[in-house]
């Protein structure tokens, strides 16, 4: 995947430590084609108000088929990117663009059924619609994976550890939506890909995963309720102060973030545990 690196020359320098490399929210490919799927359920839904209330319930049925067959395909091209994106992951827990193209495969059948040409044509225009869906969007990841030399316990563990990480960098995200600053958003998508540089590093070499857990928690907690109250305070008051303030508090959690990243593959625990300590202790006091 693609790997940008920050610095004093690099568009944002000076706000993430120089020469630390971050990692990009990972970008599905192809959603523009699940765009023009659609927008293709609108020929069956204009054409559904102009004829009787059999083809009108059948049209807008076939429609709304295949608007959940876009937006299971959209969703699971983006889970696809998350999993390609990652040394150690899941298969995802539901096959979301299979289902998408049985969601097309349907309405094709649907429509088949208006224009009542039989029970044999139907069935061939989903089949068709549902194999040239697979064709034009793939299947599902359709195994776990993981590192070699690592059991499947230990591997589940570190998934599991990361999706928390995500979860966490996901509701920041979502927060600092709610400031209307494209500048924050910016700053807040630096943030995460710093951090995924830890899940990456984790997934590579796992060390003390009990350890990196409770430092991930601490760290990734305290700036996701950070976010949530500057933007409780920033959203009413546009204060430039508080602005500095929390955008200092980014770059100072990414720049000790970096540098103890390598903690993990060490088995200092007593240093790791301080380091924990002193991290809670800061952001009790910012926040």
């Amino acid at each position: 995947m693609a790997e940008r690196f920050g610095g004093k020359y690099s568009p944002g320098g000076g706000q993430a430590g120089a020469g630390v490399p971050v990692l990009a929210e990972p970008r599905p490919a192809g959603l523009w084609r699940t765009t023009v799927l659609f927008l293709t359920a609108f020929l069956f839904l204009f054409p559904a108000f102009g004829d009787g209330p059999r083809e009108m319930l059948l049209g807008l049925a076939a429609g709304g088929l295949i608007i959940l067959s876009a937006w299971l395909t959209r969703e699971g091209l983006r889970a696809e990117a998350a999993y390609n994106a990652r040394k150690v992951a899941r298969r995802p827990a539901l096959p979301r663009k299979a289902l998408g193209a049985v969601m097309t495969g349907a309405a094709l059948a649907v429509g088949g059924v208006i224009a009542d040409q039989g029970l044999v044509y139907p069935a061939l225009y989903a089949l068709v619609g549902a194999g040239l869906h697979l064709g034009t969007f793939g299947l599902d990841p359709g195994a776990d994976k993981g590192m070699e030399g690592v059991d499947a316990f230990q591997t589940d563990r570190v998934a599991r550890v990361v999706e928390e990480g995500e979860a966490h960098l996901a509701a920041m995200k979502d927060a600092i939506l709610r400031a209307r600053d494209r500048g924050l958003e910016r700053r807040v998508d630096q943030f995460a890909a710093v951090a995924r540089g830890l899940f990456r590093t984790i997934e590579g070499d796992p060390g003390d995963l009990t350890a990196a857990r409770k430092y991930m928690s601490v760290y990734l907690m305290g700036a996701r309720d950070a976010t949530v109250k500057f933007v409780d305070h920033y959203a009413q008051t546009r204060d430039a102060t508080t602005r500095s303030d929390y955008e200092a508090l980014l770059t100072d959690l990414e720049t000790t973030f970096a540098e103890k990243t390598k903690t993990f593959l060490t088995n200092s625990r007593s240093d790791l545990d301080v380091e924990i300590a002193v991290l809670r202790d800061r952001l009790k006091l910012e926040n």
